[in-house]
């Protein structure tokens, strides 16, 4: 994460500050890398249908308020007011972001923080229905959520397409609600794909200078063909509005979160037990080579398994590990209680270990 005077900003629902598929067909015009003739008119008139507004209520009291401040106002006079404004009471707040269709039955996808721990949720989608909307499940390790609404008739859904398959560079599009704004539409290109930018284990997001600001947050990034490739869900900015600077969750992480929430209303990960660092540089050995067990988690599954400490893991059923991040992600791809064959190499030299996966624990909180 760049270390400047900004900050990474999880596009929060507006909430706190003030305390207060019927497949889309592509359009004919969208070529890769080419805007339409027409601008992006077509594209929009097919998708905005498909997305919507969420507004939130819950309960809060100071020290959730508080947790919600950025940190430059903490320790304010802001800070000072808000704990004076509760005086040990409780309030309800109110928030609002983004999110979209999946399917005719009423499933909407949206980011985790958008809805947190709600006690209230509610859908208002562009023709101006408003529907009252349940928590199916959430992700908190990719800050995906599912949401259902009843509609009185099938909903239009949007389709998911394939991120990797579009390169840096292209054109894309986002909408979503933006300080309340629904149905505000957005254009910019790819910037960059893959950026870790700390928010959690499984950290893979595409890049965009596409203007997406607090309120976007859970909608749809959309290609040419009107797919949906991301969630945006981040901004990174010195001053809460964008730069320039903004992050989707890619449709390849989404997906499948999507499709295991609705059939099992939660995730299952599998868990490994053990922290990783990057093998120092070393003459002769490519970057790829593995990576070395940091800590092994006391009576986790590498443990009992008899990984430690130094060993160095090359590769997990034959998929090769080159970084922390890609052992943790190949990992919780595996069903809990599944077999890993673990290619390690331990004081110069490889055995293969087998591992009975545990289930990850849920992310911390806070």
């Amino acid at each position: 994460m760049p270390r400047t005077a900004s900050r990474l900003i999880p596009l929060l629902p507006l909430a706190l500050l003030l305390a207060g598929p019927i497949a889309c067909a592509p359009p004919a015009a969208a070529q890769r890398g080419i805007v339409p003739a027409a601008g992006f008119a077509d594209l929009v008139e097919q998708v905005v249908p498909s997305v919507v507004n969420i507004a939130t209520r819950q309960t809060v009291d100071a020290n959730q308020a508080i947790a919600e401040l950025p940190p430059e106002l903490r320790g304010t006079p802001f800070e000072r007011q808000l704990r004076e404004r509760f005086r040990g009471r409780r309030e309800q707040v109110t928030g609002q972001g983004s999110g979209f269709v999946v399917d005719a039955d009423g499933h909407i996808v949206t980011n985790s923080h958008v809805v947190g721990n709600a006690t209230a949720v509610r859908v208002t989608f562009a023709n101006g229905l408003s529907l009252p909307a349940r928590l199916v499940g959430q992700d908190d390790a990719t800050d995906i959520a599912l949401l259902k609404v009843d509609p009185p008739q099938p909903l239009r859904p949007l389709r998911f397409g394939r991120a990797n398959a579009s390169r840096v560079g292209d054109w894309i599009v986002a909408v979503g609600n933006p300080y309340g704004l629904g149905g505000t539409v957005t254009a910019g290109i790819l910037s960059a794909r893959g950026r870790d930018i700390g928010a959690g284990p499984f950290d893979d997001f595409l890049q965009t200078d596409a203007p997406i600001n607090p309120g976007n947050s859970g909608g749809p990034l959309f290609n040419l063909a009107g797919e949906v490739i991301g969630v945006n869900t981040a901004i990174f900015s010195p001053v809460g509005a964008s730069v320039g600077i903004g992050f989707a969750t890619p449709a390849e992480i989404v997906a499948p979160v999507v499709q295991e929430l609705r059939a099992n209303g939660r995730i299952a990960r599998g868990w490994l037990g053990v922290s990783a660092e990057l093998l120092p540089p070393a003459p002769g050995r490519e970057s790829s080579a593995g990576v070395r067990i940091a800590q092994v988690a006391q009576g986790g599954p590498a443990a009992r398994a008899g990984l430690r400490a130094g060993d160095v893991v090359t590769a997990v059923n034959d998929t090769p590990i080159d970084s922390p991040r890609t052992l943790a992600r190949t990992v919780a791809q595996l069903p809990p209680g599944s077999n890993a064959r673990l290619s390690v190499v331990r004081q110069g030299r490889p055995q293969q270990v087998t591992v009975p996966l545990g289930t990850r624990p849920p992310m911390p909180q806070g």
